[in-house]
């Protein structure tokens, strides 16, 4: 509105120009336009490109004037007239505009400017709340409650550190995700707010799709797509021992989860590093399409430069210097996407007892292995072994050597990971491996 009200003043301003000098004469040539009390940008530009609005000269003073003079008057205030009327249309639209824009802005306030959620829920019904970056549902619980059978324990997909996911089916007949928090914790309401605030704005297709959230009293909900194959986790260490993960699905699955982490440290803004990559928040669609999941740990650069975050992660996957100094950067994912590629590789968990108080890691177990490329074949998942291009296998080894570096400055950056995966997954797949060139089954 401030901005409308200068406008509006220098053309009135600019048109009294005009008339003042209809009515005194013309101005005085050595004026310039910078130094004229009456002159403006806007008129010397008009006398450039309009042939009709020109300064008179010395040789037609005295040379009817008053007819001059009135011509000039009637032009001016013709015009002035105008741009006077226009500008109070522009007036009134604006106002109606703002009015609208504010009564807008109030409604949706919360989920443009990613606020917490916790001080609201009394408010919200089950409606759509929309976002710049996207929509999300604040579901009735109710529905919840009915779609998962009153969260039986036969709907249990997985168990996290504050709650259970389940399986949920609507009335429409279509499926979801249905994370239960209890939120007594402070940490969980955190957790809680951080992922949901995160989702929001995260639109990519290898990173979980946010449906909807909820509350009931101290219990909070958070409602994804449902992912048919469910974990990575699952998929390795289940009842089925990785007999589903084929060479090619398990290089797949690696190039997904580093397009993943690519999205989160380079083109979100500021980037986001994950800070709890492992095996159990990679998920697997039905056609094991692999998306980053479980984002309440998760921090931007603007806040962890803040140095207030505790120590968080899962044993195995957490880098040496976090752990030791809790020195936190993307290159902390990066290690974490290294013990995840030394899993689907090997078939074997990040950290596995050798004793009831000694455990091996396998980071430490398989780095003299992996260099060695008379051994590298021995140690390999048996569910793939023989079944790749043993150039291949010498390829991710090298990768996943560099990725687990106890150094940071020694991993290479997860677009650099990524580029090196993409030759050896099949074109079918999402690289760029033809058909002729890979290994047979």
């Amino acid at each position: 509105m401030k901005k409308l009200l200068t406008l509006f003043l220098f053309f009135v301003s600019t048109h009294e120009t005009i008339i003042v000098s209809a009515v005194q004469g013309p101005l005085v040539p050595s004026l310039s336009p910078v130094s004229s009390p009456f002159s403006s940008p806007l008129s010397a530009s008009m006398s450039a490109f309009s042939p009709g609005f020109q300064l008179e000269s010395e040789e037609h003073k005295g040379k009817d004037p008053p007819k001059k003079m009135l011509i000039a008057l009637i032009l001016a205030c013709s015009s002035s007239a105008a741009i006077i009327s226009s500008l109070f249309c522009l007036w009134i639209y604006y106002s109606k505009n703002s009015r609208k824009s504010t009564r807008n802005d109030g409604k949706s306030s919360d989920a443009e400017k990613g606020t917490g959620l916790a001080p609201f829920f009394g408010k919200f019904k089950p409606t759509r709340t929309v976002s710049k970056e996207g929509n999300a549902s604040f579901m009735d619980y109710k529905m919840l409650e009915k779609s998962t059978d009153k969260f039986h324990q036969g709907n249990i997909l997985g168990e996290g550190g504050f709650g259970c996911v389940y399986k949920a089916q609507f009335d429409d007949g279509s499926f979801a995700a249905v994370k239960k928090l209890d939120c007594k914790n402070h940490d969980a309401e955190k957790e809680f707010q951080n992922e949901v605030d995160l989702l929001r704005k995260f639109k990519h297709p290898n990173i979980i799709s946010l449906l909807g959230f909820s509350s009931e009293n101290e219990t909070r909900f958070i409602v994804y797509e449902l992912m048919q194959n469910g974990s990575l986790e699952t998929q390795i260490h289940g009842p089925s021992q990785g007999s589903s993960l084929t060479w090619d699905r398990r290089m797949k699955i690696a190039l997904d989860t580093a397009r993943g982490l690519e999205y989160l440290h380079e083109h979100c803004n500021p980037p986001v590093i994950h800070r709890d990559l492992k095996s159990s928040n990679i998920l697997l669609d039905s056609n094991f399409n692999a998306k980053l999941s479980d984002f309440g740990l998760a921090v931007t650069d603007a806040v962890h430069n803040k140095n207030n975050l505790k120590l968080s992660g899962t044993l195995g996957y957490v880098a040496p210097e976090y752990l030791l100094d809790g020195k936190l950067t993307d290159k902390s994912d990066v290690y974490a996407f290294g013990v995840v590629l030394l899993e689907l590789l090997l078939g074997r968990k990040p950290v596995e007892k050798l004793a009831p108080a000694q455990c091996q890691s396998i980071v430490t177990w398989a780095m003299p292995q992996l260099t060695d490329r008379s051994k590298l074949p021995d140690i390999v998942d048996p569910v793939i072994r023989n079944t790749m291009d043993l150039k291949h296998l010498y390829q991710v080894a090298a990768v996943a050597v560099l990725c687990v570096q106890p150094e940071p400055s020694y991993r290479p950056l997860i677009t650099d990971v990524l580029h090196s995966l993409i030759p050896l997954v099949p074109m079918e797949l999402g690289g760029t491996l033809r058909v002729t060139q890979a290994a047979a089954p």
